[in-house]
């Protein structure tokens, strides 16, 4: 008698959405709403997913809300690594990166105001998730910007007594700092004035 062989289960169906665009547009909703006052429904009609589609796909409404920062995090990351590209000269890509924060705190942008600026106000101290990810964007940020300012240094491009690191806490500060004055929708003209008087003091 022959042996049978066990029948195999089937696969679980392959996923039908988009799981990076579903992620974007939940994102959207905690830009918008805040953490603690989005709720499960504002979810699904953003991602269009049924309440098992996505808790299948992403745990829960905190693991959606990680996943959403990591991609808000790195999508920043990105946009800085280009601004500060190596091969540009240093004291342009600091223009560039101050140039981005005065276009996302102006007017309608600024008042959108920044994901990660208000989720470390909501969450950071309580969420230990949360608060890794807030301090290690802030920690890649000022590594970024110390990089430029010493590379700007070696070309004789910093003003006198200007050190690197400590100039690159004062500027992530500053627009950690604009991002927030830009949820009252400053006048363009009033933060780029602003930001070009801090850099003439880092600056030759």
């Amino acid at each position: 008698m022959r042996s049978r062989t066990p029948a195999q289960l089937p696969r679980g169906r392959p996923r039908s959405f988009d799981v990076e665009a579903a992620v974007e547009r939940a994102m959207g909703v905690f830009w918008s709403r805040g953490y603690h006052a989005t709720a499960l429904p504002d979810l699904l009609r953003a991602t269009k997913l049924s309440r098992g589609s996505l808790y299948a796909a992403f745990g829960d409404k905190h693991s959606l809300f990680l996943r959403a920062l990591d991609r808000y995090i790195a999508d920043a990351l990105t946009r800085m690594d280009i601004e500060f590209d190596p091969h540009n000269e240093p004291v342009d890509g600091l223009r560039a990166y101050l140039a981005g924060y005065v276009d996302r705190t102006s007017g309608a942008n600024g008042r959108r105001g920044c994901l990660l600026v208000a989720t470390a106000m909501e969450l950071a101290g309580q969420d230990a998730e949360v608060g890794r990810r807030v301090a290690g964007f802030f920690k890649a940020m000022e590594a970024r910007v110390a990089d430029a300012l010493s590379r700007a240094k070696a070309a004789g491009k910093l003003a006198d007594g200007v050190e690197p690191s400590s100039a690159a806490r004062i500027l992530v500060c500053f627009v950690e700092g604009l991002r927030v004055v830009g949820k009252t929708a400053p006048a363009r003209i009033t933060s780029q004035a602003t930001v070009e008087a801090l850099l003439d003091r880092f600056i030759k």
